[in-house]
C-alpha cells in the first residue's frame, strides 16, 4: 500500500525500486492501469522538461561481420515519466515497453538506477 491508501502494483521486473510517492496518473505502471510487457532497457535521460515525457539515449555494441569487429551505436527512445518517479536529466534509468501512449511514446520510465 502506498500513501493515501492507494494500491501499488508490482510490475514484476527485477532490480526495479517501487516509488514511495503516490500519483494520480492513469498511465503509471504502479498506481494506474498501464501494463509493462516486452523489452526492458537501460539508458540515460538526455532531455526532460517536466511534461511527462523524456528522451532516453542508450548506447550498445553492434558486431559488423564484414570487418569482424564491434562498433558503438546509440539510439534515442521517447518515454513517459510518471509523476511518482523522481528523475532528472543525466540520470540512468530503467525503461519498459508498454502499449503506445502517443505517436512516438511506447516506453515508460520504471525507476532510477542507483
Amino acid at each position: 500500500m502506498g500513501s493515501k491508501g492507494k494500491i501499488v502494483k508490482d510490475p514484476g521486473i527485477p532490480n526495479v525500486v517501487i516509488p514511495e510517492k503516490a500519483c494520480e496518473d492513469e498511465d503509471c505502471p504502479y498506481h494506474g492501469s498501464l501494463r509493462v510487457r516486452g523489452m526492458t532497457l537501460e539508458g540515460v535521460i538526455v532531455k526532460y522538461k517536466g511534461t511527462k515525457a523524456a528522451l532516453i539515449e542508450r548506447q550498445y555494441l553492434y558486431y559488423d561481420s564484414k570487418y569482424k569487429r564491434y562498433e558503438r551505436r546509440r539510439s534515442r527512445i521517447h518515454a513517459h515519466v510518471p509523476p511518482c518517479v523522481n528523475v532528472r536529466e543525466g540520470d540512468k534509468v530503467i525503461i519498459g515497453e508498454c502499449r503506445p501512449l502517443s505517436k512516438s511514446i511506447s516506453f515508460v520510465v520504471l525507476s532510477k538506477v542507483s
